[in-house]
């Protein structure tokens, strides 16, 4: 692989223009290079904007350093561009099944198995969906098995969602009494609506925990709702807490989900070091 390596680079200097970058790119993300991979992908990119293949390459190493976001944007960009792309429908059930979205999870693995019927990858995924089995413990479909994330150091109240994107104006995270934890909420026309949603918030965990139950559908994981001008979702970080996900119309509903997860894993790690 070394010198496969070695020799790939060697041809990509010689001819910036070349498509062996995405050969070269995957080569050191197997190897564990991730940074240099990425500088690989995305110098390629560049020169490829409108290259599924390449935006595959990139989610996958975005996937591998646990950036699920972006690398959702990038799989998402590549079905855009080529609405069969196996490797990008691969990716996006991966993503799927880390949320716990098993039915988005099999609508993409199926749509993948139409185009590449003999991929055993997909249809042992396929049978995963079809078990029920889900959420970040499922085999990936699209990439190496990722290693879990290193524990949280004790952060500040007000750092629950330190580094988040709208921590300030997209994120919630509220007590069972609807007591405001941390983040902040904005209506769109930039008016703070922090207080206001926490009160009508207020005991929306243990009544979604209630029904949930009496209908005999399990613990629930989450809710999502779509608006004519933005999209929420919400889930239960641990125990009775609550949080929101607010963002604007134009964000997907699946990269919504990526983001709620990202944030409760956030929440999560804060409260416990809080208890």
């Amino acid at each position: 692989m070394a010198e496969e390596i070695k020799t790939l680079s060697s041809q990509l200097a010689q001819d910036p223009d070349s498509l062996v970058f995405l050969r070269l790119g995957e080569l050191l993300r197997m190897k564990g290079q991730l940074d240099a991979a990425q500088r690989v992908a995305v110098t390629g990119l560049d020169r490829h904007p409108h290259l599924p293949d390449a935006h595959d390459l990139f989610a996958r190493i975005l996937a591998d350093k646990h950036d699920y976001e972006r690398a959702f944007d990038e799989w998402d960009m590549a079905l855009r561009i080529a609405p069969d792309h196996v490797g990008a429908l691969k990716g996006l059930a991966f993503l799927y099944f880390k949320v716990g979205d098993v039915q988005q999870a099999a609508a993409h693995l199926e749509a993948a198995q139409r185009v590449a019927p003999d991929d055993p990858g997909i249809a042992q995924a396929l049978a995963l969906a079809h078990g029920g089995e889900s959420g970040p413990g499922a085999a990936s479909p699209a990439t190496e098995p990722m290693a879990p994330a290193p524990a949280a150091q004790p952060l500040e109240e007000s750092r629950v969602f330190a580094g988040l994107e709208g921590a300030e104006e997209g994120l919630l995270l509220l007590d069972p009494s609807g007591q405001v934890l941390g983040g902040a909420l904005k209506d769109p026309s930039g008016r703070d609506v922090t207080d206001a949603v926490a009160a009508y918030l207020a005991g929306v965990s243990q009544e979604a925990g209630r029904t949930a139950k009496l209908l005999g559908l399990g613990s629930w994981t989450g809710l999502a709702a779509e608006g004519r001008h933005g999209h929420a979702h919400l889930t239960p970080p641990t125990g009775s807490a609550l949080l929101l996900v607010v963002r604007e119309r134009a964000v997907p509903m699946g990269r919504l989900a990526i983001i709620a997860q990202r944030a409760a894993v956030a929440a999560r790690r804060w409260l416990e070091a809080q208890a």
